[in-house]
């Protein structure tokens, strides 16, 4: 059955985004906030550039990021996915904006214009290092606290950071849910239809996979693009904005360097072994969350009730209609923000 349709919004909502529009929602336990007024909806594909990129030294980068919204408004930062880059949110940050949140949108490392400040640094992929990136990014432009929002490795960053420093985080939007895990985890064995989802882990764990998605990265992003949201129409142009980031001199170091540690088949560093021991236990995260799910999400996420009993807080769950794929904020904007404005008021 199609669920309703909200014209003040001009898309599809699940039944949980209706009942929350209809009053105070529980879920696992807890309320969270009615829905914002109606506002007008934002068509996917309006923007098509970012004002100049800034940067700043964090941590052990020169992080490249958009900045958007007035500098005293409450922070919003926007995390992105692989293969994807900070274009994903080119509809999402003027209208954040415009309701009066500061939004930052950051190149992860090995992206875009995001750079080591030192030859000699571990190109280091861990999903720890990348949490630890956006804490240095936050303390850089001291940012005391921020709602944090993503999908993919950009989902992850946010949940880890969630986890391990909730001081920092006034709310979540986490795209596919919870997706902290571990090497431990990552080493088991999975049905043969989910391993077979995972086909570019394991290739990317031989050299050939290396050497294959260092020469043909534009052409491996795009086909991901198309298997992970198999019902967006996205043209070259758009792609194409997103593609010139995967440019970046540390992006195929990064992205093995994930995928095999993932596996188990490459070490971390030291100074991030504590936060993977905590991670490693799957913690529950406190903050207030929504988490969301494209009905044509074609890229591996686990089901929203295997991961609803992890968010302790405020939370809710939304699945978005209309052939929503992976790339959710992209595809998406207006449900993406409407659960920014709803989360950070929450």
């Amino acid at each position: 059955m199609s669920a309703p349709f909200d014209p003040t919004r001009r898309r599809f909502i699940s039944s949980a985004a209706v009942a929350l529009a209809a009053g105070p929602m529980v879920l696992s336990g807890v309320a969270l906030a009615q829905t914002s007024p109606a506002r007008a909806a934002i068509k996917a594909g309006a923007n098509t550039a970012f004002a100049a990129l800034k940067q700043i030294n964090a941590g052990v980068l020169d992080v490249g990021y958009a900045e958007a919204g007035p500098a005293d408004g409450p922070v919003v930062i926007l995390l992105h996915g692989w293969p994807y880059d900070i274009h994903s949110f080119l509809d999402v940050a003027p209208a954040l904006a415009q309701a009066g949140y500061r939004v930052i949108v950051p190149h992860l490392r090995g992206y875009g214009t995001t750079r080591f400040l030192a030859g000699e640094t571990i190109r280091n992929g861990e999903p720890a290092a990348l949490a630890a990136d956006i804490v240095a990014l936050m303390d850089a432009l001291a940012i005391r606290q921020a709602t944090l929002a993503g999908y993919d490795w950009g989902a992850r960053t946010a949940n880890i950071v969630a986890a391990l420093w909730p001081e920092r985080v006034k709310a979540m939007v986490s795209v596919s849910g919870y997706l902290i895990s571990s090497q431990e985890a990552g080493t088991m064995p999975l049905p043969p239809s989910a391993e077979l989802q995972w086909w570019y882990q394991y290739y990317f764990a031989t050299e050939r996979g290396r050497e294959g998605y260092a020469k043909n990265r534009h052409d491996f992003a795009k086909l991901i693009w198309k298997l992970a949201s198999p019902k967006w129409d996205f043209d070259d142009a758009t792609f194409d904005r997103s593609a010139a980031s995967l440019d970046n001199p540390d992006h195929v170091d990064i992205t093995i360097h994930n995928y095999r540690w993932r596996l188990a088949l490459a070490e971390g560093e030291a100074k991030y072994a504590e936060f993977e021991k905590r991670l490693a236990a799957a913690p529950v995260i406190t903050v207030p969350t929504i988490t969301m799910e494209g009905d044509a999400n074609g890229a591996p996420h686990p089901p929203p009730a295997a991961y609803a009993k992890k968010f302790s807080g405020k939370y809710e769950h939304r699945t978005v209609d209309g052939g929503i794929g992976h790339n959710l904020p992209q595809e998406a904007p207006d449900a993406f923000v409407q659960a920014i404005l709803d989360v950070a008021k929450a």
